[in-house]
């Protein structure tokens, strides 16, 4: 429920405050005093477009500020919470708007926010009805919804899990299509990998072959170098044996041996010495090693050119499919695992053409059972709605509603046309193309009163609603009975109307006038103040007469005020 809106430099508001109570809230005034500006502003807390244009001249922003008691809509509650807002410990939650130049911001309880959550949340929470809503009502995709809100809680579950099959079955299908669309295309894929395949398979390269093969190569392509620089070493460490004058054993062994010879004087050379004895035993090693490395060193041209051979056939693989062995063979592991997906995709389509089969099936089955409750809830619908319009001074009308064959798609197999018979003996015809604009207020107005009654659950919680001139074309006997169905469904939930007829205006639980007034400066101040007693039988007469001090408008005011008691 809404509580209440404060509004800044809103138009010609300068500052208001509108507090909504439970029940039927009117909104009344004259003409161009502003009533349309409460509506902006509503619909600017609820997500709505934010116009520049509506900021009042000579003020820098206008701000509208509203107050949300989601006591009972939890999930609205989740939802600001979601977004960062805070829910106060009332369960009320503050919405703000600011619009200034070419820019607005939206904040939820505290915290700011785009404005697509503030019509997240609205969603849930209010339904506004306007002239362009009585547009919206002439659609059969608007006509469809409303019967399915009325049919109930039951089709509501069926519709939900033909929707549900319905995605299922268009997503495999999208599948299907786009591997039959490139069955050519993953043919060729799969020949290509397997010719991969197959040459990685004949030439079977071994992980880390192409180092090992590279290394071999330079090591027999040098083997003169290498053998020279390896004796060349060999003959500075040892000389042409270990004995050697001048070679670094024969020296290591000399500094040991004088140390040696003198370390009973002092035993500090005694570590010295030990470390010399063991660089003689590691010179001796690496001369052994290199004696043996020039030895076994030999040239061997057929090696050689074998070798070549083989990093010229690895390159075939490298040139292709990597830039190293360890690459082609890991290209390798996943070109069969591909395969194995490309080889399997008939297998996949088939099991998807059988799931899809199973799919038009229970499509099938819900759909028929969706229209089993859409006709069954039409007829009901049709014969609330006809009983209200008898009531709304439309009595002979009568509404039709026509569920016919359809292309079949995600809301069922079904269109949906609302029919009214104006009066007795003429035809039948579409809401879209016969009603005039009074005539689809009231059928409006008695669709949302037989869906507002339809449901037997107490537990369900209506949103608000809002009627924009939903009296237009309105007047008489039928105002007074559009008065009491507005109030009939206020029993149910929260319900704001803007009105200009006062037969409307005496139903209401809480009566709000817009008035406006002239400053020094020649500038044009709105305010907005609640009426009751003698203040509302005053504002009822202007509405009936144009003039408020006049005695039998004021009496017809008051007549009307005892009457919607009565009528009630």
């Amino acid at each position: 429920m809404l509580e209440e809106i404060a509004i800044e430099d809103l138009g010609v508001i300068r500052a208001a405050r509108v507090p909504l109570a439970a029940g039927l809230t009117v909104i009344t005034g004259e003409t161009g005093a502003g009533k349309t500006m409460v509506l902006t502003g509503l619909g600017l807390l609820m997500g709505g477009k934010a116009d520049p244009g509506t900021v009042r001249a000579g003020a820098d922003r206008a701000v509208v500020e509203g107050r949300w008691d989601l006591t009972r809509h939890p999930a609205a509650a989740r939802r600001v919470d979601d977004a960062g807002g805070t829910v106060d410990d009332d369960g009320t939650v503050v919405v703000l708007r600011t619009v200034a130049g070419g820019r607005s911001r939206a904040h939820l309880g505290g915290r700011g926010v785009p404005q697509g959550v503030l019509a997240e949340i609205a969603d849930d929470l209010v339904t506004v009805h306007g002239q362009s809503d009585q547009l919206r009502l002439r659609t059969p995709a608007m006509q469809r919804a409303a019967l399915d809100r009325f049919a109930g809680a039951d089709h509501a579950a069926v519709l939900a899990e033909h929707r549900t099959a319905w995605a299922e079955r268009a997503a495999l299908q999208a599948e299907i299509d786009d591997l039959t669309s490139r069955a050519a295309e993953r043919a060729r894929e799969g020949e290509l990998l397997r010719l991969g395949l197959a040459e990685v398979e004949r030439i079977d390269p071994q992980p880390g072959e192409d180092v090992e093969l590279g290394t071999l190569v330079a090591r027999l392509g040098n083997a003169e170098q290498l053998r020279q620089a390896a004796q060349l070493a060999h003959d500075a460490v040892a000389g042409e044996d270990m004995d050697t004058e001048g070679s670094a054993v024969h020296a290591v062994e000399r500094a040991r041996r004088s140390l040696e010879s003198v370390v009973g004087d002092d035993p500090g050379l005694q570590e010295p010495a030990r470390r010399l004895a063991e660089a003689g035993y590691l010179l001796g090693d690496i001369a052994s090693e290199l004696s043996g490395y020039v030895a076994d060193l030999q040239a061997d041209p057929a090696a050689l050119e074998t070798a070549h051979a083989r990093l010229a056939e690895l390159g075939t693989l490298t040139r292709s499919y990597g830039s190293t062995v360890d690459e082609v063979l890991q290209w390798a592991s996943d070109a069969g695992l591909r395969l194995l997906d490309l080889d399997d995709g008939g297998e996949r389509v088939e099991g998807m053409r059988e799931r899809v089969a199973e799919l038009d099936e229970q499509v099938a089955k819900l759909a028929a059972r969706v229209t089993e409750g859409r006709t069954e809830a039409a007829g009901r619908l049709a014969a609330a709605v006809t009983a209200e319009l008898a009531g709304l001074a439309m009595s002979g009308a009568r509404l039709e509603i026509e569920v016919s064959a359809a292309e079949p798609g995600p809301a069922g197999a079904d269109q949906v046309t609302f029919l009214l018979v104006p009066h007795p003996g003429a035809p039948a015809r579409p809401l879209g193309k016969g009603a005039s604009g009074g005539e689809l207020s009231r059928v409006m107005l008695a669709v949302e009163v037989a869906l507002a009654t339809a449901s037997d659950d107490a537990d369900t919680v209506l949103p608000t609603f809002v009627f924009d001139e939903v009296d237009a074309g309105v007047g008489g006997r039928a105002a007074v009975e559009v008065g009491r169905r507005l109030a009939s469904l206020a029993r149910s939930t929260q319900v704001v109307v803007v009105t200009h007829l006062a037969q409307v205006a005496a139903f209401a639980d809480t009566h709000l006038v817009v008035t406006k007034s002239a400053t020094g400066d020649d500038a044009t101040v709105t305010g907005v103040r609640a009426v009751s007693d003698d203040e509302r039988v005053r504002e009822l007469a202007r509405m009936l007469s144009g003039q408020d001090d006049s005695e039998t408008a004021r009496r017809h005011a008051v007549e009307l005020l005892e009457s919607s008691v009565v009528g009630r």
